[in-house]
């Protein structure tokens, strides 16, 4: 077994030891996809699996709103409190950073390993959601003025 599956491998291993199976199955499906060999996916999930993956966050995320479990009314009640407001303006922090961090991360691939090391890890270890590193070079960003 090569050094790439072994380490997908090791990734799988760290979600199931730490009861992450979002960590899990992505990396049971990456490795399926190199033993099977359909690695003539990859660069397709290269290019689309990033939106993709948005696309399917902000399904989640907005179904409240379509089946009607947040009203209009909450939505505008939403302006008049402080906790809102934070958190419409954080929203807008991190969309501001993932914004940033997509830049980054396609202009300087080096940097990519280590923010999906450190993703998987804090996913992993601290139940964190795999969005982290769009977030993480985007804060990068910030520290070594790129983006």
């Amino acid at each position: 077994m090569d050094i790439t599956s072994l380490l997908l491998l090791g990734f799988a291993a760290l979600g199931i030891i730490s009861r992450n199976s979002p960590v899990t199955i992505a990396m049971v499906v990456l490795l399926l996809l190199r033993v099977l060999g359909l690695q003539q996916t990859f660069p397709w999930l290269e290019k689309y699996g990033l939106t993709v993956g948005i696309i399917i966050l902000t399904i989640g995320v907005m179904t409240p709103l379509a089946s009607g479990k947040i009203s209009l009314d909450m939505i505008w009640r939403s302006f008049l409190h402080w906790k809102s407001l934070a958190a419409i303006g954080i929203g807008i922090l991190v969309a501001y950073l993932g914004g940033r961090g997509a830049v980054l991360m396609g202009s300087q691939p080096t940097i990519v390993a280590g923010l999906l090391i450190g993703t998987v890890l804090g996913v992993a270890f601290f139940k964190g959601v795999p969005v982290g590193p769009l977030i993480a070079a985007g804060i990068l960003s910030l520290l070594i003025g790129r983006g």
